[in-house]
């Protein structure tokens, strides 16, 4: 009878070794507002966002003020779990994410610039990176102007811009490129914002081992998602209604006009609420959110008692807020947009709290049929299988999501730093050093730190052991060396190698000269072994054994032959010595330490070699050449100078003669050094 094949158990799949790294066409947008984080991925396909997974996740305290980040721990952990919910549905592990910035700081300026062409010449990327790179620098001359005169002594960055009109011979065009024209001029908005609001969004994101690929202004993604191009030859206004702040955008003649944000939003009405009934904040969100619902609005107060109020009262209530709410709101979009648009659109959470599209109508005496909730229009560059989209409150992250994945981000001035394009946040004269800081690269990265060395005394005399110098960075601009000072263009190519920090020194007692053959050894009194591992300001004393020319030389007891043939010579010449005889069994020799700079540390330098001299902040600093024959480089003189590499926080300035000098730059005797930081005020 034949056998019956034994059923092998079946192996649970591993579903993790299915989990693929986030490709190259999916988008992951987070939009960290002010009392939520919406996650959406989606994948670029046909020119269009397929938006495949969406989730939101609430703020449990007021980790977000205004629209900026205040407490980073908690609002990263909060994307983190939305990252890794999002993760677990898709099986996908995602590095990249898109972000808008908020703030309550915002600036914007307008320039213009213009070229004069030789003859009539094909426009190309060049020419309008060229043009656009004019506009933004009057732009950043007229912010900083205008901060200087006003006493503002922040940090600001420059966080992006929008091209509201190109001009081709006189004549207005939506694009450039590939025309032919004698006459080019850009007209721009160029957007800023302090360093704070940037780099904690960053911060943020880094800690959940998250790329920024790219960032976006919450304005302009909210414009992108609800306004698409082919309407914006009307004159339209967008207005983003979150807890913390309002996005307001404004277009017409095909570009993008202005755009602002006003410091007012939901937060307004969910205060007014909690100081009129004494409530808490998640009880008064609770109550604004039930207001078009709920006939009686029922609550408890924080004294315990429990509150009934009709919706009539409640709104009475609001009703001063709301009215500065709209007014103000109003009254950003007239300045942006020079007057009243011809239509506007609503977006975000706020927009759907009664009474305030009414009351926006009325702040700007428009017709109520020419104010519209948004969301009509996302299907544009937006579509989902599995989501419905028509939501107002998706207004900025799909706006994020389609703003990097359709490359509608303004991105002509653009630097490639080792192989990727760079984060820009310029703010005046954009040099080499604005970028690697920008990028994440610190004064240590750039200067380096030699090893440290071992000093102790022996018998008295000082003894160093050197640690390794350290390996110079390396700053290639468009493949020629560079300096830090040098200015950054358009289109440049950089790459940057780090310093390495050469490493400390390592010696242990039986690498100093003598100490194997001695027949006492001790370190600050105490005996020690060869191999006792030696410390900064360490007190060594040899007691060495006798000198081999001073030792008695050992004789051997002549034959009876020889005694003969020496009575025959007047004079007897001695026998060479023989090698002295070992009283004892010698100490085993330690493994040799290897010791990087200089190779050969248990030899001192030649005393016949002088000391090299150089002037460091102006006071003398006499250091012995290296054993290895390497001259002495910048970045050795570092630890020399007293700044602290780890702990820099203003600019590092590097002079050799009086000229600005680089990482790698060798030095010789009588060279005058500055290394200072400029403190900030």
């Amino acid at each position: 009878m034949p056998r019956k094949p034994v059923k092998k158990p079946r192996v649970a799949e591993d579903k993790t070794k299915r989990v693929r790294t986030q490709p190259d066409n999916m988008v992951f947008a987070l939009d960290i507002g002010t009392r939520s984080i919406i996650g959406m991925v989606g994948i670029v396909e046909e020119n269009k966002v397929k938006i495949v997974a969406i989730d939101q996740e609430e703020h449990s305290e007021r980790a977000m003020i205004d629209g900026q980040i205040e407490n980073i721990e908690k609002v990263s952990a909060l994307a983190d779990k939305i990252k890794k919910k999002l993760e677990t549905k898709l099986r996908v592990k995602l590095t990249r994410v898109c972000v808008a910035a908020a703030g309550r700081a915002l600036q914007t300026r307008r320039a213009d610039f213009e070229l004069e062409l030789p003859g009539t010449q094909l426009i190309d990327d060049e020419i309008i990176s060229r043009l656009e790179a004019g506009a933004i620098g009057k732009a950043e001359e007229a912010f900083e102007a205008d901060n200087h005169a006003e006493g503002d002594a922040r940090r600001f960055y420059l966080v992006g811009y929008t091209v509201c009109q190109y001009f081709l011979d006189q004549y207005p065009i939506s694009n450039l490129k590939d025309h032919r024209g004698q006459h080019v001029k850009a007209d721009l908005i160029a957007t800023f914002l302090p360093s704070e609001v940037v780099e904690s969004l960053y911060t943020t994101m880094n800690k959940i081992d998250l790329e920024v690929a790219s960032i976006t202004l919450e304005p302009i993604a909210a414009i992108n998602a609800a306004i698409p191009e082919n309407l914006r030859l009307l004159n339209l206004a967008l207005v983003d209604i979150g807890a913390g702040t309002s996005d307001i955008a404004a277009c017409t003649s095909g570009s993008v006009t202005g755009y602002t944000m006003a410091t007012v939003a939901g937060d307004e009405i969910t205060e007014t609420i909690m100081k009129e009934y004494l409530v808490d904040f998640a009880t008064a969100e609770s109550i604004k959110a039930q207001l078009d619902t709920e006939e009686v609005l029922i609550f408890t107060n924080i004294l315990g008692m429990e509150q009934k109020v009709s919706r009539e009262t409640m709104f009475q209530s609001i009703q001063h807020t709301s009215d500065l709410l709209c007014k103000e709101i109003a009254q950003k979009i007239i300045e942006i947009n020079g007057g009243s648009p011809s239509a506007l659109f609503l977006a975000g959470g706020g927009s759907k709290l009664s009474g305030l599209k009414e009351g926006i109508t009325m702040a700007l005496e428009m017709d109520a049929n020419r104010v519209a909730v948004a969301g009509n229009y996302f299907q544009a560059n937006a579509y989902s299988e599995e989501y419905d989209l028509n939501n107002p409150v998706y207004a900025t992250p799909i706006g994020i999501a389609i703003s990097s994945g359709l490359n509608l981000i303004n991105d002509s001035f653009r630097v490639v730093l080792n192989n990727k394009p760079a984060k820009l946040f310029r703010s005046g004269s954009f040099t080499a050093l604005n970028l690697l800081m920008m990028n994440g690269y610190q004064f240590r990265d750039i200067l380096g730190r030699s090893g440290a060395n071992v000093t102790v005394t022996v018998n008295g005399e000082r003894k160093i052991f050197y640690g390794s110098a350290a390996q110079p960075a390396s700053l290639l601009i468009n493949k020629k060396e560079g300096k830090l000072s040098d200015i950054i263009h358009a289109g440049d190519v950089i790459d940057f190698v780090p310093a390495v920090h050469g490493i400390p020194a390592k010696a242990v007692l039986g690498d100093i000269e003598g100490a194997p053959d001695a027949l006492d050894l001790t370190i600050n009194g105490k005996h020690a072994s060869l191999k006792t591992l030696l410390k900064n300001g360490d007190a060594v004393l040899i007691h060495r054994s006798k000198a081999k020319a001073e030792e008695t030389p050992v004789v051997s007891e002549p034959t009876p032959a020889e005694s003969s043939q020496e009575d025959t010579k007047q004079e007897s010449e001695p026998e060479p010595d023989p090698e002295p005889e070992l009283l004892s069994e010698p100490e085993p020799t330690p493994e040799p330490v290897m010791i990087q700079e200089p190779p050969k540390a248990t030899l001192p330098a030649s005393p016949l070699v002088p000391d090299i001299t150089f002037y460091l902040n102006d006071a003398p600093l006499r250091l012995p050449p290296k054993e290895d024959g390497t001259p002495y480089y910048l970045t050795d003189m570092v630890q020399y100078s007293g700044i602290d590499i780890q702990k820099v926080t203003g600019t590092v300035t590097l002079l050799v003669n009086g000229r600005e000098g680089r990482f790698q730059q060798s030095l010789k005797n009588g060279d005058v050094i500055y290394i200072q930081e400029e403190q900030r005020l």
